[in-house]
């Protein structure tokens, strides 16, 4: 990279403090090349989330709401406030073992015609985690529940990944965009709670330019598939999908 490059990045956090702690700390030791600005957006926390990230709060910049309204809308709270030429949205059970940031610019400086890319994401033990990479349609969002190949296919667990490729759904645990295009974007769609939202802003964002997966850049994720679990975002779920599905009828393949 030629230069400074300013980034920015932001981590909506809802009552998982420690889990916020570890990913802030490990993004202020290895972020190096490229000056960050790093915001923690809190929805609300009932638990000592903000007291556990208390100690750096002078590296972060901090904005508390009054309730949770949500992933996507939470993370939209920075769209007036950031002035990076690229901009990340980590989830705060991310951690990261090298200057993941400066791979990711390096890639997208080198690369014009990618309008948004992600990393590999890792499960804790480094195995790799096999999330969305296709549109999703209803047979892949309620069959993959159920059918382990429906659910292969959704996330190309059978295709050897070695170099950077499109896809067609970026997680939201961890990607960069340039900053215009986020704004441009008006960045999450905030009739989602959350869920889907991703999978919308990637729809979107394609229309700008390519959806990069880059398979040598990795990060960690404490992937805690909370709707498999929890009947309250079990149903959370199921609304985005629904309104996912409605408001691409016909849109997508």
């Amino acid at each position: 990279m030629q230069g400074e490059i300013k980034i920015s990045a932001a981590i909506v956090t809802y009552n998982d403090g420690d889990k916020a702690a570890a990913a802030i700390a490990s993004i202020l030791a290895h972020c190096k090349k490229c000056p960050i600005e790093l915001y923690i957006v809190d929805n609300n926390s009932s638990d000592d989330t903000l007291k556990r990230i208390d100690y750096i709060k002078n590296s972060v910049k901090i904005i508390q709401l009054d309730r949770n309204i949500g992933f996507g809308q939470a993370h939209n709270k920075v769209l007036d406030l950031v002035d990076s030429k690229y901009h990340f949205v980590i989830n705060p059970d991310i951690t990261v073992n090298s200057d993941v940031f400066a791979d990711v610019v390096d890639y997208m400086e080198k690369n014009p015609d990618a309008i948004m890319a992600a990393p590999n994401i890792l499960n804790g033990d480094g195995t790799v985690q096999y999330l969305p990479k296709s549109v999703p349609t209803f047979k892949r969002l309620f069959l993959g529940r159920l059918s382990s190949s429906v659910r292969d296919e959704y996330v190309w667990r059978d295709r050897e990944i070695t170099k950077p490729c499109e896809i067609d759904f970026c997680s939201g645990c961890f990607f960069c965009m340039p900053t215009d295009c986020f704004k441009r974007l008006n960045g999450f769609d905030k009739r989602y709670f959350m869920y889907l939202e991703d999978a919308d802003l990637t729809l979107r964002a394609k229309r700008l330019g390519k959806v990069i997966f880059l398979p040598d850049i990795s990060v960690t994720h404490l992937w805690g598939r909370g709707s498999h679990k929890n009947l309250r975002l079990f149903v959370i779920h199921l609304i985005s999908c629904i309104k996912f599905l409605i408001k691409w009828r016909g849109k997508t393949e």
